[in-house]
């Protein structure tokens, strides 16, 4: 994966502690992860994501073309209405994810570290006669999340992405520290991640692997519109959902909290009967602790393996709850 992550200025503040791995350029914690995982749920502070890519289309065509090229319909996106969307492959494997909105004028759209590079070159590859620009911003804009509830102002001017599970904020870069600093506390990543397992919401590089096609990890219907034309991949996405089932599925795993060391990502999932040395029927794609909850996790596991069949993920005893029903 390309990297093109900034490093992000939030990490030079006391008790900042820098993520690693694919959410390096911001901070994984502020000394207590735990809290800030309860200020996010109860509706305050706001988590760094100026390390993901940023990318606009402008122009007269952009939605009419964006339509042709993603799973999501957006011919007709009103201004202000967050979506989100994909990009397939030729066999229907997920190899983007684009978290959008347009404003009136240019679509926004924030994707994952160091993916934009690759993302800007196919968008540059097609637009033969559209009247489309495409730009990475990532240098000149910082993606800053607040949870919901939160009462906190947007300046004027700035794009924001509505959901259910907050807002996302396209901030100036050069406006960062001065917003964070006025709208804390701030939370990490291990916080943000932990809630967004929590939810069961699938990320691009963790929940997908090189052959994940949408229907495996729940993403028909919030980022795969099934009523509209053709785009690359269409096919796969039909065939699946007219006639067959995925080969694999997503999972919520309860892991035993007496383990002192989580799963690490692509660790095997077995059943639990098997033993450690049992055949492998899937793997560990993101683990966590919750404040609540304790340690959890999401995994992707052959769709025939029993929804009610203890697994172990990695030498981790875990119980499943089926986010894909096989």
């Amino acid at each position: 994966m390309q990297r093109h992550s900034p490093t992000s200025p939030l990490l030079s503040l006391p008790g900042a502690v820098p993520a690693e791995g694919r959410d390096e350029g911001v901070a994984a914690h502020y000394g207590d992860p735990f809290r800030e995982q309860r200020a996010l749920t109860a509706g305050s502070g706001l988590v760094d994501l100026s390390h993901r890519g940023v990318v606009t289309v402008s122009g007269d065509d952009r939605l009419s073309w964006l339509h042709l090229l993603l799973t999501q319909h957006v011919s007709d996106l009103p201004p202000g209405r967050a979506t989100d969307a994909l990009i397939l492959s030729a066999n229907g494997h997920i190899e983007h994810a684009l978290h959008l909105v347009d404003d009136g004028s240019t679509v926004w759209a924030h994707v994952e570290p160091g993916t934009q590079g690759a993302l800007l070159a196919y968008l540059e590859s097609m637009k033969f006669f559209y009247r489309v620009e495409v730009a990475d911003r990532t240098d000149d804009y910082a993606v800053v999340h607040l949870p919901a509830g939160s009462i906190a102002d947007v300046p004027d001017g700035v794009v924001v992405r509505e959901t259910p599970h907050g807002r996302d904020l396209f901030l100036p870069r050069g406006d960062l520290e001065a917003y964070a600093g006025k709208h804390g506390p701030l939370a990490g990543m291990l916080a943000y991640e932990a809630l967004r397992v929590e939810a069961h919401r699938p990320r691009l590089g963790y929940e997908t692997d090189h052959r994940t096609i949408p229907h495996e990890i729940g993403l028909i219907g919030s980022a795969v519109h099934l009523q509209k034309g053709c785009y690359r991949g269409q096919e796969t996405v039909a065939r699946v959902h007219n006639l067959g089932k995925p080969p694999r599925r997503l999972v919520f795993l309860h892991l035993d909290g007496s383990e002192v060391h989580l799963p690490a990502h692509g660790a095997p999932v077995r059943l639990a009967s098997d033993g450690p040395e049992g055949r492998q029927l899937g793997f560990v794609t993101t683990a966590v602790r919750h404040y609540e909850l304790g340690p959890i996790a999401l995994a992707l596991v052959k769709r025939n393996v029993p929804v009610d069949a203890p697994l172990l993920a990695g030498d981790t005893a875990a119980a499943q709850e089926p986010v894909v029903e096989p």
